[in-house]
């Protein structure tokens, strides 16, 4: 190995380790400084900064790795082809490590960036909306609203049933699942039954 790519690959972790405390300190005080991360993530401010110039860039850097990793999900979900109530079902299975991780979002999109991770979130958006149209098309979603207001309901319960659950340990990923199913009209027999039939 020669010292350039040495070097690059230690650049590299000491990004992805200031981005994973950056999640931690964030999710426990949104409102943490950059200098609170920096002291977290065992560096200098300096090297926070040399990473991530502004709290915005970090905050955009965050999403973004989220959003890849939540439309990965999304998309392996729905290359299987099951129905729509089981594929949110297999959904929020997978996702749940990932909402747990970066619940944080959820706080920092009602503040100032808000604007900015609604935009980048558009991808998984999306992709929840179609996936709750199949839903409503196949009579096992309700019609009460339309399907991008629903699928945002339903995803906003699955991240505050998160970050309840990191606090009292107490709900857990079935509670998210049924919860966001009764949101999206599934009766809850229903819902029960398609839980039942996961390991």
């Amino acid at each position: 190995m020669n010292i350039d790519s040495a070097r690059a690959r230690a650049v590299n972790d000491t990004r992805n380790r200031i981005l994973d405390v950056a999640l931690e300190v964030l999710g426990q005080n949104p409102e943490a400084s950059m200098g609170d991360i920096a002291s977290a993530s065992g560096v200098v401010r300096r090297t926070v900064y040399g990473h991530f110039p502004t709290r915005g860039d970090l905050v955009r850097t965050l999403t973004q790795r989220a959003v890849a990793e939540m439309t990965a999900v999304l998309a392996e979900v729905n290359a299987v082809g099951e129905a729509a109530d089981a594929a949110w079902v297999d959904f929020i299975a997978r996702l749940w490590p990932l909402v747990r991780r970066y619940r944080v979002l959820l706080a920092l999109r009602r503040g100032e960036y808000g604007e900015e991770i609604h935009a980048l979130l558009a991808p998984v958006d999306e992709m929840l909306t179609d996936l709750v149209e199949r839903g409503q098309d196949s009579d096992a979603f309700a019609r009460h609203l339309p399907a991008e207001i629903l699928s945002q309901l339903a995803f906003a319960a699955v991240f505050s049933i998160a970050d309840a659950d990191l606090s009292r340990g107490s709900l857990g990923v079935r509670a998210a699942t049924v919860t966001s199913l009764l949101l999206l009209g599934v009766p809850e027999s229903r819902a029960t039954a398609l839980l039942s039939d996961r390991p």
